[in-house]
């Protein structure tokens, strides 16, 4: 990839939302929920950020919960992807 975030930033790309309920209803693209969790495509090297210093703490592969209405939706070479400052993730999954 070769988007490059810049400070505290981190691009990252949503899962896919789930085809089916849980009782086996198939939903339509239109019904499908945005999905919370993404993976980690790209961090950014952190540094001073308003006088403080920002330590990533994120790397690329990490599975991430975020925000529900965080960051800029972005599409390259045909792949959408949000760009979100690391402060609106709120979890590593494990």
């Amino acid at each position: 990839m070769n988007i490059k975030p810049l400070g505290d930033r981190v691009v990252i790309k949503r899962l896919e939302a789930e085809e089916k309920t849980k009782s086996g209803i198939v939903l339509p693209g239109s019904a499908k929920e945005q999905p919370q969790m993404a993976e980690v495509m790209a961090v950014g090297p952190g540094g001073m950020i308003d006088g403080k210093e920002v330590k990533m703490e994120l790397k690329v592969g990490d599975k991430v919960i975020f925000s529900k209405y965080a960051g800029t939706e972005i599409k390259y070479d045909g792949v959408e992807y949000t760009i979100l400052k690391q402060s609106d993730i709120l979890a590593i999954v494990e």
